[in-house]
């Protein structure tokens, strides 16, 4: 079966976007990436992201609102979930990666 290939999205892809790749990074049935929306972001979203993606977790709405005015035919027939996770953390904080994991829960099976 292939892998489940997951898109992260945050604004800087510094932290919240991040913690999820590097939360998920080498779990069995998924391929991680992340990146963000804004122009100084580690790594800034393209099209070629979305179409990469099965599916697009975005911490916040206005992330996916972005996405839907920059790239609407890449994100034609997506999964795009919005986590509604607050830039309220640190990268790989504790709370954090107990926020990521019980939204992410409905969507992915995450081992304890």
């Amino acid at each position: 079966m292939a892998s489940q290939k997951l898109l992260f999205i945050c604004s800087r892809n510094r932290i919240r976007s991040l913690t999820a790749e590097k939360l998920l990074e080498g779990l069995p049935g998924y391929e991680v990436r992340s990146a963000g929306t804004q122009p100084d972001a580690r790594i800034v979203v393209t099209a070629g992201h979305l179409g990469w993606a099965d599916v697009i977790f975005c911490m916040e709405k206005s992330h996916l609102r972005r996405l839907r005015l920059k790239y609407p035919d890449a994100l034609d027939g997506k999964e795009a979930v919005v986590l509604h996770i607050p830039d309220d953390y640190e990268f790989m904080h504790p709370d954090l990666i107990d926020e990521l994991k019980a939204k992410l829960s409905p969507y992915l099976e995450i081992p304890e």
